[in-house]
Formats: structure tokens, C-alpha cells, sequence
């Protein structure tokens, strides 16, 4: 049986923000499948936004706006 790894906690932050993101991208009319997949495509875009101090709910309308 495979060892669960564990995540450090940098990670598992950007995680949970990415996981909030969705949910206000959800709000704002995407659908889960379509907020899951910008945030794949866009991964590193948000990445940026989490490093650069943004809320969720920022990062979900700078998203919506493009």
C-alpha cells in the first residue's frame, strides 16, 4: 500500500486558495467543471495572484473579468 505524501504547508495553502477561488468563480456563474479546468489551464496565473497577496474572491473577479 502506497504512503500518503504529505504536502508542505506552502502548498497545501495554495491549495485551500485555489479551492476558494473555485467557489467564487462558481458564484459568479462558471460551473464546477469550468472553474476546475480555468484554474488547470490558468495554474500559473494564479499561482502569481496567491503569491501576490490577493484574496480568492479578488483572484475569482480579475478571472471573470477576462
Amino acid at each position: 500500500m502506497a504512503k500518503k505524501e504529505k504536502l508542505d504547508p506552502e502548498t497545501a495553502a495554495l491549495i485551500q486558495w485555489c479551492t476558494e477561488v473555485e467557489g467564487f468563480l462558481v458564484a459568479g456563474g462558471a460551473t464546477l467543471a469550468q472553474a476546475q479546468e480555468h484554474i488547470e489551464e490558468q495554474v500559473e496565473w494564479f499561482t502569481d495572484m496567491f503569491y501576490d497577496g490577493l484574496s480568492p474572491e479578488e483572484a475569482a473577479k480579475a478571472a471573470l473579468r477576462d
